[in-house]
């Protein structure tokens, strides 16, 4: 590590500056961050790229520092200098000199054991410390996936374990650098079209790390261009390329993004759906038929193999289901591309994330974005309903497996809804979680809904009424959540959720940050029941979006009820 001495030991602290920091760092890898101090926005920014926001009450968030955040940061090319530095300019206190040692340790351990191929060999683990390969050939979980020993620093790893031999040694503490490098796969043509638009600075930058490191994953805003990024990949790879995403519609909207932006041709691109079974040089497949199963068999794995493919992007990484984390085990000769704007699993499978798709490449903090006028500023405000007295007894006498639904779908909660709708002249989305409320509200506000159920026709069809603005809303469930583009949407009204998912909230709020031709802000609206599971649940599902520096305004449902 450069500027860092082997022995931690002789770790300096440098001198606590500014004396009044907006950051105090704890022993026990927890970071208080000051919201309200005038350095507060500078300081999250510094610290975001390596640790998690864990709490975002009014005033004090609480950050911390896990191995996986700081080897993902490592990874996407800061040291650990940049972090003691980041911690040291912040605090207000001294940093405790053992946490800094900590650190510095936590990030050298990314990069001891390299995964590398040898021209005799084939595929082999190497060390740069001996008493690490030594460690971890003993590994019960490791050792049956390694062969022959060839040096002291040179083990044989069997190909076929790729992935999970990166899988095992992250579990024990030691994560591979996987420098094996990639098969090109078959060669197809693909090229970025020139016609009056070019790659941003930031997704160029995505495209360079990405392709340096050969697999990881890229994280953007919702609204930034993750698509763009993923076709600029394509082009870069110039061979065939399966793409995985969460539904049919965001699979359509890649492939007109593709017509769109890239010499690829209709005959060239295939979908693979529920609906049609296409496999051409350009393959579009959902997450949904890839984990069908028929009689205990998941019958379309087999398309992983159905091509020789040089590159396989993973739309909406966040969400990939276990069945395809169990194939890409099996793909790590493949360049592997995973787009996502957060990095969350509510399933705490991040290090699956890291070890199978590849550590994050590129980050893009929302607010960086913004500041670049590419997605809309976003005004975030919770309005809190108080239940009438018969709600507040249903739900104080419910099963306590019933309690969120009771308080999500409470009727107080339409009258405000409208006022909301009525608020803003402008196109409106009003996003749940359970189909009854949903119904409720189309019949009170008299708008479409769409839910799982819909044909994708007819939810085609909808999107591109309200993309013409020929109706003024959407009722919609979480079918909307991931990968839908509709860059009219000025306003969301979230009614309900699932539980605290934060990634959810980050997905939700995503839907109207595309940049609006008169530079309006965006609005969110996140709709609670005061005193409720419903509310406990908000401010988890907010924490992710407060780590982005977006932050929730909160008013009374009854200001809203009277015009305030």
């Amino acid at each position: 590590m450069a500027g860092l001495p082997r022995d931690r030991t002789t770790l300096e602290t440098p001198v606590v500056n500014p004396p009044d920091g907006p950051l105090i760092v704890q022993s026990d890898k927890t970071l208080l961050l000051e919201v309200d101090h005038p350095m507060a926005s500078e300081c999250r920014q510094s610290i975001a790229p390596f640790a998690e926001l864990e709490r975002s009450p009014e005033h004090v968030h609480t950050y911390r520092l896990t191995p996986l955040g700081l080897w993902n940061a490592r990874a996407a090319g800061h040291d650990a200098e940049q972090v003691v530095d980041a911690l040291v300019r912040f605090s207000r206190y001294a940093v405790p000199h053992a946490l800094l040692v900590d650190v510095a340790d936590t990030m050298d351990r990314y990069g001891r054991l390299k995964l590398e191929l040898d021209p005799v060999h084939g595929l082999v683990l190497r060390t740069t410390d001996r008493a690490v390969l030594e460690e971890v050939v003993r590994s019960k979980k490791v050792s049956p996936m390694l062969g022959a020993r060839l040096d002291p620093e040179t083990v044989i790893a069997h190909p076929s374990e790729r992935g999970r031999l990166k899988q095992a040694l992250l579990k024990v503490g030691w994560p591979a650098e996987d420098l094996a490098g990639y098969v090109d796969g078959e060669a197809h043509d693909i090229q970025m079209k020139q016609d009056g638009w070019e790659l941003r600075d930031y997704q160029k930058l995505a495209v360079k790390g990405f392709w340096h490191g050969g697999s990881g994953v890229v994280v953007l805003p919702c609204g930034a261009g993750k698509t763009i990024v993923g076709a600029a990949a394509m082009a870069q790879a110039g061979a065939t390329t399966l793409i995985l995403v969460t539904n049919t519609v965001s699979g359509r909207q890649w492939k007109n993004e593709l017509l769109k932006r890239t010499t690829l041709t209709e005959e060239e691109i295939g979908e693979y759906s529920g609906e049609r079974k296409e496999i051409r040089p350009v393959t579009i497949a959902t997450y949904q038929v890839m984990t069908t199963r028929r009689k205990g068999e998941y019958v379309h794995l087999e398309l992983f193999g159905a091509r020789d493919w040089g590159l396989v992007v993973y739309d909406e990484v966040h969400l990939l289901p276990a069945p395809v984390f169990r194939m890409t085990a099996d793909l790590q000769s493949r360049r592997r591309l995973g787009l996502t704007a957060t990095l969350v699993r509510e399933d705490g499978r991040e290090g699956d994330v890291f070890s199978l798709i590849g550590p994050k490449r590129y980050d893009a903090p929302w607010k960086d974005i913004e500041a670049q006028g590419w997605i809309a500023p976003a005004d975030c405000t919770e309005v809190r309903v108080t239940m009438t007295d018969a709600e507040r007894l249903t739900y104080a006498t419910a099963e306590p497996e019933d309690k969120y639904k009771i308080a999500s779908t409470a009727f107080t909660k339409i009258a405000v809804i409208k006022k909301l709708v009525e608020r803003h002249d402008d196109q409106v989305l009003v996003i749940g979680a359970y189909l009854d409320q949903l119904d409720e509200l189309g019949v009170a506000l008299d708008m479409p809904v769409i839910q799982g159920s819909t044909k994708n026709a007819e939810r085609e069809r909808l999107f591109d009424l309200f993309r013409r603005k020929q109706i003024p809303g959407l009722v919609v469930s979480k079918v909307a959540n991931f990968s839908i583009d509709l860059p009219e949407a000025t306003v969301a009204i979230q009614v309900s959720g699932t539980f605290g998912s934060r990634q959810e909230e980050a997905q939700r709020l995503g839907r109207i940050l595309r940049p609006k031709e008169d530079g309006r802000t965006a609005h969110f609206y996140s709709v609670i029941c005061r005193d409720t599971l419903d509310q406990e649940y908000a401010a988890h599902r907010q924490r992710f979006l407060a780590e982005q520096g977006y932050a929730y305004t909160i008013v009374d449902a009854d200001d809203v009820l009277s015009g305030g």
